[in-house]
């Protein structure tokens, strides 16, 4: 990558040069990431920069750019350099402990909630879902954003998320705390529904207050986005996911859907009968997901379709079980 020559310290130029410095780096969106970049290091909005192109930067703002530049030239995402991506209208407090949100994640919300007010119409109550009574769990929540965009559009709801990883559910709880959430989500570490197994104390909880006691062993709505990328893919991914996003957030095993076939006899099980399950799809992995659900314990399958075509969310329901079957759900 060309140094970015100070030759002009006026806001246009110096954007340009930036997008130039990425370009040549071969840096995917530069144009975009060399705006976000900016607009961090002069604690600006963007309508303020358009506003003002011809603003002189101070050198040390300046300089202070250019070290960003260099270090997205060299692979660093742009939301680790700035520490915030946005979600579902939201901005979430991002770092190297988690996964980054994706566009294509939101998805999920939209499935859940379409569904979730299909099943309020069946039931002849009205549409519009404030999310009483309803019980969710988040498995694998890395920054918290799936559970934190369901308490934003279900305030009503009891919404516990789970993790593995210590250092992403205290990246989860923040983004609550930041955005006035944290009354809404109950944050537990977890391998998948382990910690739903029987009674747990305070020292299993995060910050998110709980009285000690049993958590609920049955859900209306089980959602999550698992890792799911195929190990042998590593070397192909690009040097912003292989190097910087953390490897138990990506990786779902040698093939990327060994995960799925664990994570869903696990949702049967603690899904209520005619409960929701919601998983995002990997770009390849719909062949070995649709079989797992050929099953009479589920019922209403659907899949759903990315903006780009691709098959990105499968949705299923928990089948009404009789009313033996679901005691022993209960005795769980």
């Amino acid at each position: 990558m060309a140094e970015p020559r100070m030759n002009s310290a006026d806001l246009r130029s110096i954007l340009k040069q930036g997008i130039q410095a990425l370009r040549e780096a071969h840096v995917p969106s530069d144009t975009l990431a060399a705006e976000l970049l900016l607009l961090h290091a002069t604690g600006r909005n963007r309508t303020w920069l358009y506003a003002h192109p011809e603003e002189v930067l101070d050198p040390i703002t300046a300089e202070n750019y250019f070290a960003l530049i260099r270090r997205r030239a060299t692979g660093e995402p742009t939301q680790h350099l700035t520490g915030k991506q946005e979600f579902w209208g939201l901005e979430f407090a991002i770092n190297r402990d988690v996964l980054i949100p994706r566009p294509e994640t939101e998805h999920l919300i939209e499935v859940a909630l379409d569904r979730l007010a299909i099943g309020e119409i069946r039931a002849g109550r009205p549409r519009k879902l404030s999310g009483e009574s309803l019980s969710i769990v988040d498995i694998g929540t890395g920054s918290g954003c799936i559970a934190i965009a369901l308490a934003k559009e279900l305030p009503a709801a009891r919404i516990y998320a789970t993790d593995i990883s210590p250092a992403a559910l205290a990246v989860a709880d923040r983004n609550a705390a930041l955005l006035g959430l944290s009354s809404q989500v109950t944050f537990l570490a977890s391998d998948l529904f382990s910690c739903f197994s029987g009674p747990i104390s305070d020292s299993a909880l995060p910050s998110s207050a709980l009285a000690a006691g049993r958590l609920p062993l049955l859900f209306d709505l089980v959602i999550s986005n698992p890792p799911y990328v195929s190990r042998r893919e590593s070397a192909s991914l690009p040097v912003e996911v292989r190097d910087h996003e953390p490897a138990t957030a990506l990786y779902g095993g040698e093939e990327g859907h060994e995960l799925y076939s664990v994570l869903i006899p696990q949702a049967a099980r603690h899904l209520k009968p005619g409960g929701l399950l919601v998983l995002e799809l990997g770009h390849d992995s719909l062949p070995a997901v649709r079989p797992l659900f050929v099953s009479p314990e589920w019922t209403n399958l659907l899949v759903t379709n990315d903006l780009a075509g691709i098959p990105r969310v499968f949705s299923a329901e928990r089948r009404i079980l009789h009313l033996e079957e679901f005691h022993n759900a209960r005795d769980l």
